[in-house]
């Protein structure tokens, strides 16, 4: 009987050819996933809507009655307005006349409370306040991106004339607010001094005020990334990936603290020299230009018993290069003793919790962001209530 043939190990194939096998194997795997998120993108994804619109008369706004979700750098959060298109916890309904005390705050970015939900801001938390005590306040938040003063005039004279009754107006002064007067919003401003400047076509809405704001002729313009139009799922895993990055190693720190910003908030301070970011006007033209607007809301508010309050708070880039002193707190300052009810200087506030906390950026701000997080949010509201309530 021939001896059976016992069998041989099997011979590893060569170690470059298992490197190839794998890489191989991974590209296969990646094709895959790729080609599902193409298709997933480009036939079941619902891009989110935009609740951002152009306007006439107060250049531009939020939609009113809308629910939708919108993306904020790497965030992304429910946005809900209602019908005064004024971000809100729900869609409802604002009479023009309410039947408590209102109270209404408008600014830019950082009171309409961006990369949050309504919840989650000091306006937000306002409000919730407001309506639990016994004698109720309602706080409206008319804060939209990139306003400044001349749309804070604009926007509340536009609303006093389609009839909207208030107790009294907060403005929360933005930084920012400077270089916006000097270098836009030429084409809405009455004054002819600066509407020389307007490079827009015209507007030539003649149509009389309402308390619903409609669309504009043109929306403003949205980034939308070629990556994300065509792989919204991998985008996203990215953001999030990014976004813990961010909290756990303080890169959002470093990043806050390089790029948000010299520009927009460096005017503050003497020793750095902004001028060329400010054209036309220039530092001292956007300073006397928010001015001048500021002192048209106070006598567009006073013959109507509505008061006036200014509300003025630190960017990380005060935090970080302990500008204590701010110019812009000095400029409203000056500024209420003649045209306010009260001024509140919220800088001492943030600074005793920057001293008070040892990852204070981490904690108070959004990463890599110079927008208030929750935790800051709250800290203002905190302070704001006081004042307020």
């Amino acid at each position: 009987m021939p001896p059976v043939p016992t069998p041989h190990a099997a011979k590893k194939p060569p170690l470059t050819r298992r490197a190839l096998n794998a890489v191989l194997l991974t590209l296969y795997l990646a094709a895959i996933y790729f080609a599902c998120d193409f298709a997933y993108t480009k036939f079941l994804y619902e891009k989110d809507r935009s609740g951002r619109i152009s306007h006439d008369d107060y250049h531009h706004g939020l939609m009113a009655n809308f629910e939708g979700y919108e993306t904020w750098g790497r965030l992304r959060g429910k946005l809900t307005t209602n019908s005064l298109g004024f971000k809100d916890g729900k869609i409802r309904d604002v009479p023009a006349v309410g039947h408590t005390k209102r109270v209404l705050l408008i600014g830019d970015s950082f009171t309409e409370g961006v990369g949050l939900e309504f919840e989650q801001t000091f306006a937000g938390m306002l409000y919730l306040a407001g309506q639990k005590r016994a004698e109720k306040i309602e706080f409206l938040n008319a804060g939209v991106i990139s306003y400044s003063p001349t749309i804070y005039y604009k926007k509340i004279k536009y609303l006093l004339d389609a009839g909207l009754k208030f107790d009294e107006v907060v403005v929360l002064s933005d930084l920012s607010d400077v270089q916006d007067e000097a270098i836009a919003y030429f084409c809405i401003d009455e004054l002819a001094e600066f509407r020389r400047y307007c490079t827009e076509p015209p507007y030539s809405s003649t149509a009389k005020p309402t308390l619903t704001p409609v669309p504009g002729r043109h929306a403003l313009p949205k980034a939308d990334p070629k990556f994300k139009d065509n792989f919204a799922m991998t985008d996203r895993l990215l953001q999030m990936f990014w976004h813990e990055v961010d909290t756990r190693t303080g890169s959002g720190r470093r990043f806050a603290d390089r790029l948000h910003m010299t520009e927009r908030a460096g005017w503050t301070m003497s020793s750095i020299d902004v001028d060329k970011a400010y054209q036309p006007l220039g530092v001292d033209g956007g300073i006397r230009r928010s001015v001048m607007h500021m002192e048209a809301l106070a006598e567009l508010l006073r013959p109507r018993g509505i008061g006036l309050t200014v509300a003025v708070y630190p960017w990380p880039f005060q935090l970080f290069y302990n500008d204590r002193k701010s110019r812009q707190v000095e400029i409203w300052r000056t500024f209420c003793e003649k045209h306010c009810t009260r001024f509140i200087d919220l800088f001492p506030v943030v600074f005793a919790e920057r001293d008070a906390r040892r990852n204070w950026y981490e904690e108070m701000f959004i990463p890599g962001d110079i927008h208030y997080s929750p935790e800051g949010n709250r800290v203002l509201y905190q302070a704001i209530a006081k004042e307020l309530m």
